[in-house]
């Protein structure tokens, strides 16, 4: 079983607690959070047997899928919904607690918004809709149980190009950004209109 080593921890924490931080929480509160986080993605990580995961694993599954049909068919499933092979390697080459923390992060962001919503008044439904709408959902593209079609799940693969985007039309036309997002049904939709034109 896999030891994780306290750089990586330090490493993390120094990453991720200026993004909370960034979301509205205290300094105190981040940490604490980050904590919380880190110690619920450790365990995950030893219970799923993932912890052991070489650091160039993206490189490894793309070797795999040139001779392997079932890589293969993911590694082509992921293209389709517009992942690049640069994307894998970034997802799969990064240690296994940093991607959990990265999915727990945004989860928590999500999850604070929903309440922040209900606590305004809105409904459960309203408020869902509105995470949907404004804050991008991941996972396996082929879950269907909550949205279909363009709002389903995207890829984890697609996460750092995502926020780029996200972060540059914040930044050069936050107007017709919002604008755009109101008349989007999901964030999702949006991001895989502007992937198929070519922008993310």
């Amino acid at each position: 079983m896999r030891i994780f080593s306290s750089s990586i921890d330090k490493k993390l924490k120094n990453t991720y607690v200026p993004r909370l931080i960034a979301n509205g929480n205290t300094l105190s509160g981040s940490k604490k959070i980050f904590r919380r986080l880190l110690r619920l993605a450790k365990e995950e990580s030893r219970l799923e047997g993932t912890s052991h995961l070489p650091k160039n694993y993206g490189d490894f599954i793309l070797k795999k899928s040139l001779s392997d049909g079932k890589t293969k068919t993911m590694v082509e499933d992921l293209r389709k919904d517009g992942v690049r092979d640069k994307d894998i390697k970034w997802w799969w080459n990064m240690d296994d607690l940093e991607r959990r923390i990265i999915e727990k992060i945004d989860d928590n962001i999500r999850i604070v918004s929903f309440i922040n919503s209900r606590k305004e008044g809105i409904s459960e439904e309203k408020a869902a809709g509105s995470v949907r709408k404004f804050h991008p959902m991941y996972g396996d593209p082929k879950d269907t149980s909550q949205t279909t079609g363009d709002n389903r799940p995207l890829p984890d693969e697609l996460r750092n190009r995502v926020n780029a985007y996200i972060e540059k039309r914040s930044k050069t036309d936050p107007e017709e950004y919002k604008k755009e997002i109101e008349k989007s049904t999901t964030s999702n939709a949006l991001i895989r209109r502007e992937i198929r034109k070519g922008n993310i």
